[in-house]
């Protein structure tokens, strides 16, 4: 199993940025992809953005353009760059290891943990 650890949430004003980090350890050799998803209060969680060991990037439509993913195959870390944020951004960030399907699918394969909570002021 992998473990994950998510870590550079905060509190942030509109327009500012933050930098979420995800770092994995356990049996990474059998990660396929990664991603970050997202839980607003009363909200279902959401896919923010993924990133496949094949180079393979998605982002959410809400974020595209604000947003940037990478990954730090050395540390075995993965990264979101979170850049004009607004105050709909507010949630629990988490990452997730997934399985990305031949259809296109981002599948999450590792229990939840905590997240990092983001909050955006207005």
């Amino acid at each position: 199993q992998v473990q994950l650890a998510e870590s550079g949430g905060g509190l942030v004003q509109a327009g500012g940025s933050l930098r979420l980090s995800c770092e994995a350890s356990g049996s990474i050799f059998s990660i396929n992809a990664m991603a970050w998803y997202r839980q607003a209060p009363g909200k279902q969680r959401e896919l923010v953005a993924g990133i496949t060991s094949g180079g393979t990037i998605t982002y959410a439509d809400s974020v595209k353009g604000r947003f940037t993913i990478s990954r730090d195959n050395a540390k075995n870390t993965m990264y979101l760059q979170m850049n004009s944020l607004k105050p709909e951004d507010t949630a629990v960030y988490h990452c997730n290891t997934v399985l990305f399907t031949t259809t296109n699918r981002w599948i999450p394969t590792n229990p939840w943990g905590q997240g990092t909570q983001v909050t955006v002021s207005s």
